[in-house]
């Protein structure tokens, strides 16, 4: 199969008059996961199936290590959809053998990966369980399931962690991180910001189907840094209140968090606290992935 980055470049898709996507481009890089968010009606989604084939585009191109998509290479990505497409009444084992199975491995084979996967997904006691008997939550994890055994290059999910509880977001997160660290291009939309930003390597917003940011997750956490700082010590910072080129944006005691006009009142800041006592912290404070998004889509 081919490998290396996944990219869009200038993809368009208009139904009628109204144009969901507009000149999407960004990049989904071999070994690293990309996150990517934007709220209902985006075009996430839109995209993930252009990037499968399942929609045509109207215009732009989506290519793999540079080399255009084709059916043969999609068949080997990895996807899975937001709605579920689990057979209910198929046991759990049975349905991830079964998608193993379609990608042309042994029984046998399919066997061990399905079963090692499931069990590294925490369903090794509900094996022989049928899809319909597992709660939402087990039954996303058998779905991620199915769409990891044939141990793609290219996978791409659609809300991967929707239904899970916090102990099941850590362990399905850890699976995506290994087969990312194994050099897999992920690929996962989310609603929840706070799962993607502490787990995503880089980051794509889209909104009203433009793409408004996409980079390393820290080079737009310092991009859309505003020039605030974070200050606690063990004296009194009253002081603040009164210092040339600082705006206060909250203190209590020791503790304060401020803008300044530019660097060098930041440092002239923190010399006056170290000559009142000691400073446990100082440095600029970084936006969450919330209020980046926030600030992109206005």
């Amino acid at each position: 199969m081919t490998s290396g980055t996944l990219q869009l470049n200038g993809v368009t898709k208009s139904y009628g008059s109204r144009r969901v996507l507009d000149d999407v481009t960004f990049p989904v890089h071999a070994g690293r996961l990309t996150g990517f968010v934007g709220g209902n009606g985006a075009g996430k989604t839109t995209t993930m199936r252009i990037v499968l084939g399942l929609l045509a585009s109207d215009g732009g191109s989506v290519t793999l290590g540079g080399t255009a998509l084709t059916g043969d290479i999609r068949r080997q990505f990895g996807y899975m959809p937001e709605e579920r497409g689990l057979y209910p009444k198929m046991k759990v084992l049975e349905q991830v053998v079964y998608f193993a199975r379609l990608h042309g491995f042994s029984k046998t084979d399919a066997t061990a990966k399905a079963t090692a996967l499931l069990t590294e997904l925490g369903l090794e006691e509900r094996l022989n369980d049928n899809i319909e008997a597992l709660s939402l939550g087990n039954q996303q994890r058998a779905q991620i399931a199915a769409s990891l055994v044939h141990e793609p290059e290219v996978l791409i999910l659609d809300e991967p962690f929707s239904g899970l509880d916090p102990i099941a977001v850590d362990t399905v997160a850890g699976v995506l991180q290994e087969r990312a660290s194994q050099g897999a291009s992920v690929l996962f939309s989310s609603h929840q910001l706070d799962v993607v930003e502490r787990l995503c390597d880089d980051l794509v917003i889209i909104a009203g189907g433009t793409i408004r940011a996409a980079g390393p997750r820290d080079q737009l956490r310092e991009q859309y840094s505003a020039p605030r700082w974070e200050l606690d010590g063990s004296a009194d910072v009253g002081w603040l209140r009164d210092e040339e080129g600082v705006t206060v944006v909250d203190f209590e005691g020791g503790s304060a968090v401020f803008d300044v006009d530019d660097p060098a009142t930041a440092q002239r800041v923190l010399r006056r606290a170290l000559q009142d006592g000691d400073v446990s912290r100082f440095g600029p404070q970084h936006p969450t992935l919330a209020q980046i998004f926030k600030e992109v889509i206005q």
